[in-house]
């Protein structure tokens, strides 16, 4: 009887990673500014994390949203751990490669500028603006304020705004 309810529980979340796997490493590329071998770690790291709590999961409302939160606060923990010791490449070792319909020089201006954001201040761009995620529920996977979210989302698009100013209108226009 165990057995078989331990399978179960192992299927489910199996379904489950699958399904959010792709959603979250898109989301874990923004918040790491293109850090797609990072992003990977971050993915992993939150389906660890989500599948000790699994045979909890009934208690989970919206286990998609509680897997973001558990994504954003891993990606937290990460930056406040390795803020000290780490440094940024000018360039990326690994670039994805374009598919068609991107523009690479409109996206690389876009992580860039990602990049330059405080980690906080990002989380809140990727939430709100990339995610379409409410005040409320950035604040809830933050687990901060709603008032900390709209002066950082405020703070983050001036910063955006300014470094990516007339340069984004021009990487936009066609050639």
């Amino acid at each position: 009887m165990r057995r078989s309810r331990t399978s179960s529980r192992t299927e489910e979340f199996r379904e489950f990673a699958t399904g959010r796997a792709g959603h979250l490493h898109r989301a874990a590329c923004l918040l790491t500014s293109g850090d797609t071998h990072l992003a990977e770690d971050l993915v992993q790291e939150t389906l660890s994390r989500m599948y000790t709590v699994w045979g909890r999961a009934s208690r989970i409302d919206n286990p998609a949203a509680y897997a973001q939160a558990v994504l954003v606060r891993t990606f937290l923990t990460h930056k406040r751990r390795y803020s000290a010791s780490e440094r940024p490449l000018a360039v990326l070792p690994d670039a994805p490669m374009p598919r068609s319909g991107d523009d690479p020089a409109l996206r690389l201006a876009l992580l860039e500028a990602l990049r330059e954001l405080p980690p906080k201040d990002r989380v809140v761009v990727v939430l709100r603006y990339w995610e379409d995620r409410s005040v409320e529920e950035t604040a809830d996977a933050m687990n901060v304020s709603s008032a900390a979210v709209r002066t950082r989302s405020t703070r983050a698009l001036t910063k955006l705004r300014e470094r990516l100013g007339g340069s984004l209108t021009e990487l936009i226009a066609p050639g």
